[in-house]
Order: C-alpha cells, then sequence, then structure tokens
C-alpha cells in the first residue's frame, strides 16, 4: 500500500507563500534548505511533520486555473466561526474566492481562500475528514 507523503509547490514567490500557509493554515517550517541555490522549504501541521509536507519550491510559473475548475487544497477547522474569521481576513486581504457556505453534509460549511500563487484553498468545517 502506498501512503501519500507530500505535495510540492512550485511557486513564483517562496517567501509569500510560506507566510500564506503559516498564517492561514497555521503550518509550520520544518524545513528551510538550500539546494543548487535554490530556497526550498517543507512546511507540515504540528505534530504531523513526520506524516505530511507541503514542499514549497521556488522559480513556478505562477497557478492558472479556469474558473469551473474546483481542483483545490482542502483544511478542516474547528468551528463555523473559525472559517469565518478566515474568510473576513481573507476579504479584507483581497483574496477571497468563495464566501462562507452551508452545505449538506458531507460537504459542511466552507470558504475558498486564494494562496499568494493563485492556488485554491478551501477550509472548512464539519466534513467527516477533518
Amino acid at each position: 500500500m502506498a501512503y501519500l507523503t507530500h505535495i510540492a509547490l512550485h511557486v513564483k514567490n517562496v517567501d509569500a507563500c510560506v507566510r500564506f500557509y503559516q498564517n492561514y493554515a497555521g503550518l509550520r517550517l520544518v524545513r528551510d534548505r538550500q539546494v543548487h541555490g535554490k530556497h526550498i522549504i517543507w512546511l507540515a501541521e504540528p505534530g504531523k511533520e513526520s506524516q505530511f509536507i507541503f514542499v514549497i519550491l521556488p522559480n513556478g510559473p505562477g497557478h492558472q486555473q479556469s474558473q469551473n475548475d474546483f481542483s483545490h487544497f482542502g483544511f478542516a477547522l474547528q468551528s463555523k466561526a473559525e472559517v469565518d474569521k478566515l474568510a473576513n481576513k481573507a476579504k479584507q486581504e483581497g483574496i477571497l474566492l468563495w464566501p462562507p457556505k452551508q452545505e449538506a453534509f458531507p460537504v459542511g460549511y466552507y470558504c475558498g481562500i486564494l494562496d499568494p500563487d493563485g492556488n485554491r484553498i478551501e477550509f472548512s468545517y464539519g466534513q467527516p475528514l477533518g
């Protein structure tokens, strides 16, 4: 059996993406490396550093996604209030994609936010996986 261990994002601005995932998703720095002159960052959820990481790679082209493409990363939060708080913060920063919305089980309550590279990030409450 195979296990998903990481996702690597090739981004335009490493520092902006690291700040976003730290501030919005609470990810923590696991590794900060220089490889062949390139700054590579590993981020993980606290306590899950050996289970799953986000690798942030430099010099990416920027993420372009059509309006009808709902590909995204999903993060679970502890309450609807937390979803609302992040949505309000994102709205103030001009990066709110989908305002908070309640849908039937198993979707729950969620909002969508754009990371600095244009990736769509869902923050939800009430999904059975989170």
